[in-house]
C-alpha cells in the first residue's frame, strides 16, 4: 500500500507499525558512537541488502541504518582533506589493483605514473572511467 505525502506529492510505502516496532527492538538503531557499533550496523546493512525482497518495514530500517552509518563515517573519516589522487590510491589499495589496471583509462603507463605522483590531473572522462572501475561516484576524482 502506498500513501501520498502532502509536501512532495510523491508516494511513500505504508509501513506496519507493529512490524516496524519489532524491527526497531531487534536492531536497536541509534547514533553510532564507536567503531564497534559502526561495524555491527554495517553487518546488519549487509545482511539486509543481501535479501531478495525487503518488506517496507525492512527497507525503512535499512534507510535509517545507512543514514546512521553515513553520519558516523562523515564525522570520523572526513574526505574533505582527500585529493582525487589520494582517493584513487586508497581505493586501488583496498581493491588490490595496481598501476597496470589504470593504463586503459590513462592511455599509457607513463600517464598512470604522472597521475599517481600528482604531476598530471585526472580529467572528467578519466574520472568517469575510474568511478566505474572502482565502483564509486566519479566526482571523487575531480578537483573542486
Amino acid at each position: 500500500m502506498q500513501n501520498m505525502t502532502k509536501t512532495t506529492g510523491k508516494t511513500t510505502p505504508t509501513i506496519n507499525l507493529e512490524i516496524y516496532s519489532q524491527l526497531l527492538v531487534k536492531y536497536q538503531p541509534r547514533i553510532i558512537q564507536t567503531e564497534e557499533e559502526n561495524e555491527n550496523f554495517l553487518e546488519v546493512v549487509d545482511e539486509l541488502m543481501s535479501r531478495e525482497n525487503l518488506t517496507n518495514e525492512e527497507d525503512t530500517i535499512l534507510d535509517l541504518l545507512v543514514k546512521l552509518i553515513e553520519d558516523f563515517e562523515e564525522k570520523h573519516y572526513p574526505l574533505n582533506n582527500s585529493t582525487p589522487r589520494s582517493v584513487m590510491l586508497h581505493l586501488m589499495e583496498a581493491q588490490n589493483l595496481s598501476a597496470s589496471n589504470l593504463v586503459e583509462i590513462f592511455g599509457s603507463s607513463e600517464n598512470v605514473d604522472k597521475v599517481m605522483t600528482g604531476k598530471l590531473e585526472i580529467n572528467v572522462e578519466q574520472a568517469v572511467a575510474l568511478g566505474k572501475m572502482l565502483h564509486v561516484d566519479f566526482s571523487l576524482f575531480i578537483n573542486q
